[in-house]
């Protein structure tokens, strides 16, 4: 079975974004850029909702031939590796990817029992969705050292809890990174 991973940069207070949608405020640093490479290279496939989609869609296809290596780098990983996007919007995506419109939550169950690699969720919002039935496997919180006071929060409001099991601390210049296991 694949499994499946939430990894996101967030502020201390919780949030993914600020109150305007924008995540300037967790620019990687070369080392922090490295490690998302390195760990974006070990992923079968990557599962997006909409928005993230369309912020990730602007910009790593079209990196400019003058930005940094390692943004070149990234822009070829993430053209490269095959993407789901969740919307029931978009008319069609490309890059890689693939379209779905309905029951992400049955569509993901799926995807997990396809396969033994490994899977990554990127966007709140469809991470919110897949939560509360237990498909996350492990989340990865990059912590940036901003408290944002709004925006969209990186975990919703659940029935339950979910129990974690903390595996892995790793400290960068400009992040702290808290590696959990799902119970």
């Amino acid at each position: 079975m694949r499994k499946l991973i939430y990894g996101f940069g967030v502020s201390v207070d919780g949030y993914v974004n600020d109150r305007e949608g924008s995540i300037d405020w967790g620019d990687p640093n070369d080392e922090l850029h490295q490690f998302h490479n390195d760990r974006f290279c070990g992923l079968e496939l990557v599962l997006n909702g909409r928005r993230l989609y369309e912020l990730m869609a602007d910009y790593w296809p079209h990196v400019p031939a003058d930005a940094p290596p390692i943004e070149r780098e990234f822009g070829e990983l993430w053209t490269r590796t095959p993407k789901v996007v969740f919307s029931r919007t978009l008319d069609e995506v490309q890059w890689n990817s693939t379209l779905v419109r309905e029951n992400a939550v049955e569509e993901v169950r799926r995807l997990k029992a396809d396969g033994d690699g490994v899977m990554e969720v990127g966007g709140a919002s469809l991470a919110a969705t897949l939560m509360p039935h237990g498909l996350i496997d492990e989340y990865q919180l990059f912590v940036s050292p901003v408290v944002l006071g709004g925006g969209t929060p990186m975990f919703p409001t659940l029935d339950k809890r979910i129990g974690l099991r903390l595996v892995e601390t790793r400290r960068f210049d400009t992040v702290v990174l808290l590696r959990y296991l799902a119970d």
